[in-house]
């Protein structure tokens, strides 16, 4: 697998501001049909809000969105990969950390691009595909992706 990541993301990529309202952010994820988007300080990514961070986080607190800031919802342990790491990487953190989306940086921190699922299944074999797309939904910790590549190659001895 030699599918390199700035290969195969998205380039045009939104972001949220950490000082934007959910009401600002809402109406933007409403328009762009989004139901998540990295937040940026400039093009450096300091945390993920999701519309589920909206629900659980504000709408459920009786926050005001008009009053709460993106910065005071958002996940700030953010999960990225690098624009020069090969597709198999993204698979298994995809996989492994239950991630829909990753965004995609360069040396500098920077974000350069989106890689969803939809893009790695146009890319992958149904059987691997299969596999990311198990490991993203199952109700808990799945078992780690190399766990698969281990028994894969047991069974082909």
């Amino acid at each position: 697998m030699d599918e390199v990541i700035r290969d195969i993301m998205t380039r045009e990529v939104e972001c949220a501001r950490p000082d934007m309202t959910l009401r600002e952010l809402a109406r933007v994820m409403k328009e762009k049909n989004l139901g998540s988007l990295p937040v940026c300080e400039g093009r450096k990514v300091v945390g993920m809000i999701t519309d589920r961070d909206i629900t659980i986080r504000a709408v459920a607190e009786s926050k005001d969105p008009a009053a709460t800031k993106v910065a005071d919802v958002m996940s700030r342990e953010v999960v990225t990969i690098h624009e020069d790491a090969h597709l198999d990487e993204a698979e298994r953190l995809m996989h492994d950390r239950q991630l829909r989306r990753l965004p995609v940086v360069n040396a500098e921190i920077e974000l350069t691009g989106y890689l969803s699922m939809a893009r790695v299944a146009r890319t992958e074999s149904a059987e691997q595909v299969g596999r990311v797309v198990k490991g993203v939904s199952h109700p808990s910790k799945p078992t780690p992706m190399h766990a698969y590549e281990k028994k894969k190659r047991r069974k082909a001895q």
